[in-house]
Order: structure tokens, then C-alpha cells, then sequence
């Protein structure tokens, strides 16, 4: 990666008990959504619904975050960052609980979708402050630890919400529980976290004053277009597009149950592994990152998530396309599926960061994530759903997990020519940037 002739000290102080305060946002996040996927057979049982329905409640869940992502963002800019991570993910904990109390699946879709749309700030202004905290060597390595705390969480928190499915009405007590953790941390938030600033990692800006390094901070729609412009950035939105793995924690356990005859609750066995796997995952993507970046400052990073997304579609053809009569052999390829898919945050988050000036950062999040991946997540969750109905759950994950993986493997050979030269061309700028401050 290139890295800027200036050298003051870019370390910020405390910067691993902030990462491990925020992560916790991503924990209620993810715990949210792989709730309602992992316990929806007794979610459809209790309120007499077609599995359809968990395909609507994931795309209204995705869509509403479209609109909502990009505003925190903004809102961020406006108030504070700080201000909006203890609203949006914190107090906003409020409608999960509401959502326990629903009585029909229109109640249950509001509530839902108005706590998904709180929960859409948490990646893009999580993503950016992580970027404040972290220069370019260490953040692959944060962003490994973040997800990988994540994954850590899910793995634990998994097999404990399947259980929940032999409880009556479980699936109201989790969101009763999700909701109420989510106000605490709203809390904690609020009590001890400390926001570094824009630019606060960045070499040629950590020794500027704070006023200073937010001087471009001002956010507009024009500045916030010309992220597109960025070519590798660009590859990286098509890319997002084609990520037909975001579908497996939402629809891996009901796919057990109605594909190869499992019980919910032995089902819900496999979000361990895939938790698992997802931690390792993350933390194998930090070192080979690191590693392939050593050995290839100019294609190494793209070589990786490349090969991260064959190698899920391989896995994922073996390990849910063959019945082994046995869930351990189904833990053992989700847990593989879930590695593969862990490697990505490591690479793909840090590339964003590469390209984009701090400024933009949470936008570029905004886009990539709040936006197209959610659009992604959107038409897989609702193609899953309806086509799943029409044609089975075993044909739609070839079709998307398989198929389209591999397809997208072969769509990001288009970035290994222009991710060196997007990333120079930032340290550059912010070269530039401190050249104009001190003058």
C-alpha cells in the first residue's frame, strides 16, 4: 500500500478500547437479523405465515436502510457521531421490544423495519471512526477484531436463541432481549466513548489540530457522487451486487428444516459453526491480507478476496447440495461457508478506506453497505423467499450461493488494474492536504 512521506506519530490513544465499545453496535446488528432468520419456522408457526414472509421481512429490513444509511450519515456530520450511534443503535432498542409484542405480521413488519432502519447507521459511521482510530498498516487488523468479535458473538448467542425455539413464544424474548441490550449499550456509549475526529490515524494529519483535519469535513451531494467516480470503488459496489452469501445466516437454518428434515432446533446447531468460522475467518483474512499485500503491494489484496469468493462457492456447492443424514457434517461446511465469507470484511473494508478521503469514508459506507448491499440483500432475501416457494430452497442456493459466487470471483479481475493507482492517488491528496495546512 502506499504510504505518505510524512511520518508523526498516527497512533490514537485508547483506540482498542473504543474498537471493542463499538463493536458491540455490529453485535446487536447482526444478532437482530440472524434472529428472526434463525428462529422463523416458530415465527411462521406462531403467527401463520408462508416462508415468503422471512424474505419480506429481509428485503424491508435491507430497503428501509437505503434511505436511512445515507441520513445517519449526514445527520452524523450535522450533530455528532457520537450523538447518532447512541440514538440509532442504541436507544433505538426501543422498537425491537415493540417488535416482540406483535400480534400479526404487519405489526411485526413495522416494528421490524423501523428497527432495522436505527440499526442501518451502525456500518457506515462504525466503519468510518474505525478508520479515524487506525492507520492504514493496523486497520485490516482492527477490522478482523471488530468482525471477528461479531462472529465471536454470534457464535455464542446462535445455539442459545435456537433454544429459544422450545420455549413458547421464544422468539418474542429474544427480541425483548435484543432490544433491551441495545438500550444499555446505547447508554454506554454515551458514558465512555470518546470520538477521535476526521483524519485523526491518518500520518499526514494526526498532528494537526482538530479543526484543521475537519476542514473538508462539509458533506455534499456533489462530493458525495464523485465516489463513484472512483474506478476501483466502483468494482468494489459490483461486487457487493453479486455477494449471494449474505443469505446464509438468514436462510441456513430454515433450509435445513425444510430441505433435509431437521428440527429447528437442531438446525439452529449450525449458526455456531458459522460464527465460528466467520471469526477465523476474519482473523485468517488479516494475515493473509497483510501477507499477500507484503508480497504484492499492487494485486495481492484483490488475489485474496478473489479467491475468497470461488473458494465459498465450492464449499457452498458440497455442503448444501448433498444430504449427509448427519448435522455434523453440516456444521462442519456452514462452518466453512462462514470462513470464507469472514475473510471479506479484513480486505474489502480497508480497500474502501484506501480509496476514500476521511471525509467521505462513512459515505462510501453509506453506499457500499446501507445502499447496495443492502439492495443485494433485498433481492436475494426476497428472490430466496418467493422462489423458495416455487421451486425449493435447494435450487435457490445453488442458483445464488453457487453460481453467482463464482460468478463475482470473475467480475473483480477488473480490479487488479486500477487499486494500486486509486489508493496512491489518496495519499497524494492528503499530502496535499497538509502541505496547504502548514503553509
Amino acid at each position: 500500500m502506499p504510504q505518505s512521506t510524512w511520518a508523526p506519530s498516527a497512533e490514537v490513544g485508547g483506540r482498542w478500547g473504543k474498537l471493542s465499545l463499538l463493536s458491540g453496535t455490529l453485535v446487536v446488528d447482526q444478532t437482530e437479523s440472524s434472529l428472526v432468520g434463525g428462529l422463523f419456522p416458530v415465527i411462521r408457526q406462531s403467527l401463520g405465515l408462508s416462508l415468503g414472509a422471512l424474505g419480506v421481512l429481509t428485503a424491508a429490513g435491507k430497503i428501509v436502510g437505503v434511505f436511512t444509511g445515507p441520513f445517519w450519515v449526514w445527520a452524523a456530520r450535522r450533530w455528532s457521531r457520537k450523538g447518532v450511534l447512541v440514538l440509532a443503535t442504541g436507544l433505538w432498542g426501543v422498537w425491537g421490544i415493540a417488535a416482540g409484542f406483535s400480534q400479526n405480521f404487519a405489526q411485526l413488519l413495522i416494528f421490524y423495519t423501523i428497527l432495522a432502519a436505527g440499526y442501518a447507521a451502525a456500518q457506515p459511521v462504525v466503519s468510518e471512526i474505525v478508520a479515524d482510530l487506525f492507520d492504514s498498516s493496523s486497520r485490516g487488523r482492527a477490522i478482523s477484531y471488530l468482525y471477528g468479535a461479531v462472529a465471536l458473538a454470534a457464535a455464542v448467542l446462535g445455539p442459545l436463541k435456537g433454544q429459544l425455539a422450545d420455549v413458547e413464544e421464544g422468539w418474542r424474548w429474544g427480541l425483548w432481549g435484543i432490544g433491551a441490550f441495545n438500550i444499555l449499550l446505547g447508554i454506554a456509549i454515551w458514558l465512555w466513548f470518546r470520538d477521535p475526529g476526521l483524519g485523526a490515524a491518518e500520518p499526514q494529519l494526526a498532528d494537526l489540530s482538530r479543526e484543521t483535519r475537519e476542514a473538508y469535513a462539509k458533506l455534499t451531494w456533489g462530493r458525495a457522487v464523485s465516489l463513484l467516480r472512483i474506478p476501483s470503488f466502483a468494482i468494489l459496489l459490483g461486487s457487493r451486487l453479486l455477494s449471494g452469501h449474505l443469505i446464509v445466516g438468514t436462510f441456513g437454518v430454515v433450509f435445513l428444516v425444510d430441505v433435509y428434515g431437521f428440527s429447528t432446533s437442531v438446525a439452529s446447531v449450525v449458526l455456531l459453526p458459522i460464527g465460528v468460522g466467520f471469526l477465523l475467518g476474519n482473523v485468517l483474512g488479516g494475515f493473509a491480507g497483510d501477507w499477500a499485500a507484503g508480497r504484492s503491494p499492487r494485486y495481492g489484496l484483490v488475489g485474496v478476496l478473489q479467491a475468497a469468493q470461488v473458494g465459498f462457492a465450492i464449499v457452498a456447492y458440497v455442503g448444501t447440495q448433498f444430504h449427509y443424514q448427519s448435522i455434523g457434517l453440516f456444521c462442519v461446511f456452514f462452518g466453512l461457508m462462514g470462513l470464507m465469507q469472514g475473510v471479506n470484511p479484513g480486505i474489502n473494508r480497508p480497500m474502501v478506506m484506501a480509496v476514500a478521503p476521511p471525509e467521505l469514508r462513512a459515505m462510501a459506507f453509506a453506499i457500499y453497505v446501507s445502499v447496495v448491499e443492502a439492495i443485494a440483500f433485498a433481492a436475494f432475501g426476497l428472490g430466496a423467499g418467493l422462489l423458495g416457494d416455487a421451486i425449493g430452497l435447494k435450487a435457490v442456493f445453488l442458483w445464488i450461493l453457487v453460481v453467482l459466487m463464482l460468478a463475482n470471483g470473475a467480475f473483480l479481475t477488473l480490479l487488479y488494474r486500477p487499486y494500486a493507482r486509486d489508493a496512491a492517488r489518496a495519499q497524494q491528496e492528503l499530502d496535499a492536504r497538509r502541505q496547504q495546512a502548514l503553509a
